[in-house]
């Protein structure tokens, strides 16, 4: 199955908020039609996964399988959340609080591979709900907290959630890696981190330069840096799932993650 084709990926029309309301709209039904795409691509993948390789180890430090599929299905119920606070005006937090949230993941990892994937399955149409519904009540410009207090437009939260899914589908180690993203849904994502890591002190000046021609900026921290590649491998660097070699001018550069 092909992803969907953008009209035009900058997050502009997407963060502004006094971008011309068609093209907004048109962005963040197209960011979700990504996310839809991305998550039935998870859940065609994960079906195939023995009860044996749900316990094997992922591609992350300590972590399973049925801890990464543990983590996905809890972020799309934290997402829920936010989403929630964006349609009511009530504020409900991401996470009840980091103990809460490494608790659960670790009593899920351990659930049969049925139960992991309807998990999977049922979170992400419990998600897919809310943005119905904040559809509905039109308050998509609501502003909410993500896990670590960034304040964040709910019409970003797609965004967030499309980077989980990609990034920690590749983390399972079940045959999708980073060049299997394509290009415009990497550029997105890419615009996506350098909003996320735009004010951090711990993170390098960096400008990224695909070989499409996109460029996006990331970081603060230094004089500018510029890396090239291809749009798929600067995400995959960048979010530490590539080593330095698969882009240019990084050269052993590790950056620090979300």
């Amino acid at each position: 199955m092909d992803a969907p084709t953008l009209v035009n990926h900058s997050l502009h029309y997407v963060m502004t908020m006094n971008a011309p309301g068609t093209a907004a709209a048109e962005q963040l039904d197209n960011v979700r039609a990504l996310v839809r795409h991305a998550t039935q691509r998870l859940l065609g993948d994960t079906i195939s996964v023995s009860e044996n390789d749900w316990r094997a180890a992922s591609r992350l430090p300590d972590w399973t399988r049925g801890h990464v599929a543990t983590h996905l299905a809890r972020h799309a119920d934290g997402m829920g959340r936010l989403v929630e606070w964006a349609r009511t005006g009530e504020r409900h937090e991401m996470y009840t609080s980091p103990e809460q949230r490494t608790s659960e993941i670790e009593e899920g990892s351990s659930r049969s591979g049925l139960d992991l994937q309807i998990d999977l399955d049922t979170s992400a149409g419990r998600l897919a709900a809310g943005f119905e519904a904040l559809d509905a009540a039109d308050r998509w410009d609501a502003i909410v907290e993500l896990r670590d207090a960034t304040p964040v437009p709910a019409r970003l939260l797609p965004l967030s959630r499309l980077l989980e899914v990609i990034i920690h589908h590749v983390d399972l180690d079940i045959g999708y890696e980073v060049d299997h993203v394509d290009q415009q849904t990497a550029e997105w994502l890419l615009e996506w981190c350098s909003y996320r890591f735009r004010s951090r002190d711990d993170f390098p000046r960096l400008t990224l330069m695909s070989d499409s021609g996109f460029i996006v900026h990331v970081g603060k921290t230094g004089e500018p840096r510029q890396v090239s590649g291809t749009s798929p491998n600067l995400l995959g660097w960048l979010m530490n799932r590539v080593d330095s070699s698969a882009v240019t001018g990084a050269d052993g550069l590790k950056v620090p993650g979300l």
